[in-house]
């Protein structure tokens, strides 16, 4: 007898109410990174009673109970490549569970279908942050999934294929909701559709709702700030006391003490150096360096210290790198004019650690328009300069 099963998708829940507008974020992309995954969850099937019915009524036998197993344990074993903070690619091992049924008939007897489900998949990951913790996440893809049927017939029900089985490759989709819960661990939960073959011929869907454990590899935290060196005051030498019997002499002035170097230092608003998301100076960026190179090349300078600070919206790892490549660029910016002296230039990143905004000056977390253009004093560029005209 041949025995139809097929697999439907109930539904796919599309998390809704939980995507938000994202604030415009300041970050550049992070680092290329590898990481590894552990998922469990519950997988669901809609078994085909109608199919069914039908192929056992074809075979002159009516069915008049049946009892259905639609729902199981299911997991997967993942790893990937983020390539960004936007796209990643990733593949790993998935195991659905088993899905079964029992249909009772007239004439006597009984027929009963079980159905194990696991592959491997390889899956296009899009990531869209909502903040410094929050990020949404989208997937499609292809799986490789193997199904094994078994099917027992007893009484007047005959099977002539108990153990049919099919390897086939189909599309996957999924969408889910990632939460940073430190630089090393992230927590998902995802929502993913399989769609499969039943190893009789049938094609369906799946569903598994999941939450995963996800181990970023190799990503370093911010480095600890540096506390810049300031020299101690300078002290005039007391005058020798002059002995009451000896000569008046008039002692002879002393030499002149060097002055420490005259400190100039000068903020640029990283608004009017860089466009969004981006360490690459603008053309009216590159004209107010040009007026300071220009205005530099009179001074005898011992250091031109560049430091780069981001406010703190984002995480820190995004903040420290942003602040790091926008110091270097504008350092790289300055030693190309050809007119200063690249060993005295150095430069360095802050990120969000020397805010030039107060505590309580801009209230709240959420990334509205309002707080970003509050903190706009916090995203600079500062050029210290050492030195003596």
């Amino acid at each position: 007898m041949t025995k139809h099963h097929y697999l439907r998708l109930l539904g796919l829940a599309w998390l809704g109410p939980l995507l938000v507008t994202p604030a415009v974020a300041q970050d550049v992309p992070v680092s290329p990174y590898f990481y590894g995954g552990l998922s469990v969850g519950q997988s669901r099937a809609k078994i085909d009673t109608d199919g069914i019915n039908a192929s056992l009524l074809g075979g002159g036998l009516t069915t008049t109970a049946m009892s259905r197993d639609e729902r199981d344990s299911g997991y997967k074993i993942f790893g990937g490549y983020q390539f960004n903070r936007y796209f990643g690619l990733e593949a790993g091992y998935f195991n659905l569970g088993k899905f079964g049924f029992v249909s009772t008939t007239v004439p006597a007897g009984s027929l009963s279908g079980r159905i194990k489900l696991d592959g491997l998949n390889l899956d296009l990951v899009a990531s869209l942050p909502l903040g410094e913790r929050w990020t949404v996440l989208g997937r499609v893809g292809a799986q490789h999934a193997r199904a094994r049927d078994t099917f027992v017939g007893t009484g007047a029900v005959t099977v002539l294929n108990p153990s049919p089985s099919e390897r086939d490759t189909q599309l996957k989709l999924g969408a889910g909701l990632q939460y940073a819960l430190s630089s090393k661990v992230l927590l998902r939960a995802e929502a993913e559709r399989y769609r499969v073959g039943d190893a009789v011929g049938n094609r369906g869907e799946i569903n598994l709702v999941s939450l995963s454990l996800v181990f970023p590899l190799g990503r370093s935290p911010a480095p600890a700030q540096r506390t810049a060196y300031v020299p101690p005051p300078y002290v005039a030498p007391a005058p020798e006391p002059i002995m009451a019997a000896a000569p008046a002499v008039v002692p002879a002035p002393l030499p002149p003490q060097p002055l420490p170097p005259e400190r100039r230092r000068v903020n640029f608003s990283a608004d009017s150096l860089f466009s969004f998301d981006s360490a690459e100076i603008l053309p009216k960026g590159r004209a107010a360096l040009d007026q300071l190179a220009s205005e530099l090349v009179s001074t005898r300078f011992d250091l031109v210290l560049v430091e780069g600070h981001t406010d703190r919206l984002g995480s820190n790892v995004y903040n420290q790198r942003l602040s790091e490549q926008r110091a270097e660029a504008v350092k790289a910016y300055l030693i190309s004019s050809g007119r200063l002296d690249g060993a005295k230039i150095s430069a360095k990143g802050l990120g969000e650690t020397s805010p030039a905004t107060q505590a309580g000056d801009c209230k709240g977390t959420a990334r509205t328009p309002k707080l970003i253009a509050c903190l706009q004093p916090d995203r600079r560029v500062v050029v210290e300069v050492s030195g003596t005209r």
